[in-house]
């Protein structure tokens, strides 16, 4: 399948502007004056842990395998200098309204060095009696790590098994044991932790309607408050990249595979969310702080993190090769502290480029946009500023009448999400060389 312009399919949309569109900032902004124009009262923090266990084959996600201790040790340490600039930058009044610690595999660290983490987050940064999600795996979801997360609160805990079948998991080149897999969701259930999301993939070599039934049907037998299902994409610089065994981009079987699982979830009485969301519907939303991802910003925490303002978003480096990952990681561990006062890479949006942001967090997600909040914001009509999506109207895409993205269009979210990305974000993207 292609995209809505007839180009080849390359993958999702995860964020806008993507950050292969993030360039070196010169000269680098002092984060006290990226965020003085902000609001600040409900700030979203992320915190990332680049180090796992194994690396999957479909994973681009900035992270290295078994890190040696030192540079754990060292890891951490940054982050508590970083933690220090960022929360001296956003000043004593700014609160947070939700935290996420992914990677990587946080849970790699030991308990102790979780404890450490916590630390950073909670008496460092200051984000603390919010809703907290952390990202494990099978093989690292062990019942002293999970006693650190569930004691500072953690609300939820997202799991990424694949799949429940060893032969799938070994196609997708994540070996695991189905005992260790079992292990992990007994563990995470004794920890009373509220919401257990289940990560599983569809499009796997091999995969058929019946092999993915399973896959749903095991996870079901969990109850998890929360499914994530996604497509198999093979991405450059990858671990099936380079065996070209699979056959990247979006097809009909897949498209089928996601069929099903909508017909199964919603039937098992679950409500989708997003192409990706599923979330069982007796369970009730957090009691956190308002928090909106089109509005208010995000605090990023070690080298993989983003932070978003209105018209600034930044990270540090990025790469997915192994050498390279190392070379950032090396380079976060050996800076002096007081270098985290800057934001080094990053994207300026541009009042047109705001629009677009704020129209994609919306239409991807299954209540779609409100015309009113976004007349609000920008003081214009989203129809006439994105004539454009009378087009997704015209495919029976796109509901005019409710502003949101009918059942066919949620199903091909991958395709609208690229296919509304700027001409100048695209420039970017096509020229940034992946290492």
């Amino acid at each position: 399948m292609t995209t809505l312009d007839g180009s080849p399919y390359q993958g999702y949309l995860y964020a806008y502007p993507h950050k292969t569109a993030y360039r070196r900032l010169e000269p680098r902004p002092a984060l006290r004056d990226v965020w003085a124009g902000e609001r600040r009262d409900a700030l979203f923090a992320y915190v990332h842990v680049p180090f796992c266990e194994m690396r999957c084959g479909f994973c681009n996600l900035f992270t290295r395998t078994r890190p040696p201790a030192e540079q754990v040790t060292a890891y951490l340490a940054q982050l508590a200098h970083q933690g220090a600039a960022v929360r001296r930058a956003l000043g004593p009044d700014a609160s947070f309204a939700r935290v996420a610690i992914g990677g990587g595999t946080p849970t790699y660290l030991t308990a102790p060095e979780l404890s450490e983490l916590f630390g950073v987050v909670e008496d460092t940064l200051g984000a603390t009696g919010v809703p907290v999600g952390v990202e494990t795996s099978p093989a690292t979801a062990t019942p002293d790590r999970l006693a650190v997360l569930a004691g500072h609160g953690v609300t939820r805990v997202s799991i990424g098994v694949q799949s429940f079948l060893e032969a799938e998991a070994r196609a997708a080149v994540r070996p695991q044991k189905l005992s260790e897999v079992h292990a992990a969701l007994d563990a995470i259930r004794a920890a009373a932790i509220p919401v257990l999301n289940i990560d599983l993939i569809y499009g796997i070599d091999g995969q058929t309607r019946e092999t993915w039934r399973h896959s749903l049907d095991e996870a079901l037998r969990w109850r998890p408050e929360e499914l994530f299902l996604y497509p198999l994409y093979v991405r450059p610089l990858t671990g099936l990249g380079r065996r070209a065994t699979t056959v990247a981009g979006w097809d009909g079987q897949r498209l089928d595979l996601y069929h099903h699982a909508v017909d199964v979830l919603t039937g098992a009485g679950y409500v989708q969310q997003s192409m990706r969301q599923f979330r069982r519907a007796d369970v009730p939303t957090d009691d956190g702080p308002d928090y909106s991802c089109q509005d208010d910003g995000m605090v990023g925490l070690g080298c993989g993190a983003r932070s978003y303002t209105c018209d600034l978003h930044y990270s540090f480096d990025y790469a997915v090769s192994v050498p390279e990952v190392r070379a950032v990681i090396d380079d976060y561990v050996s800076r002096p502290p007081d270098d985290f006062a800057h934001a080094e890479f990053g994207f300026r949006l541009d009042d047109r480029e705001q629009r677009r942001r704020w129209l994609l967090k919306s239409l991807l997600r299954a209540e779609g946009l409100d015309p009113i909040a976004y007349e609000n914001r920008f003081g214009t009509r989203h129809d006439e500023d994105f004539p454009q999506l009378a087009d997704l109207v015209t495919r029976g895409w796109l509901d005019p009448a409710r502003r949101r993205l009918t059942p066919a269009g949620l199903a091909h979210s991958d395709a609208v999400g690229p296919w509304l990305v700027s001409g100048a974000v695209r420039t970017a993207m096509a020229t940034h060389v992946l290492r």
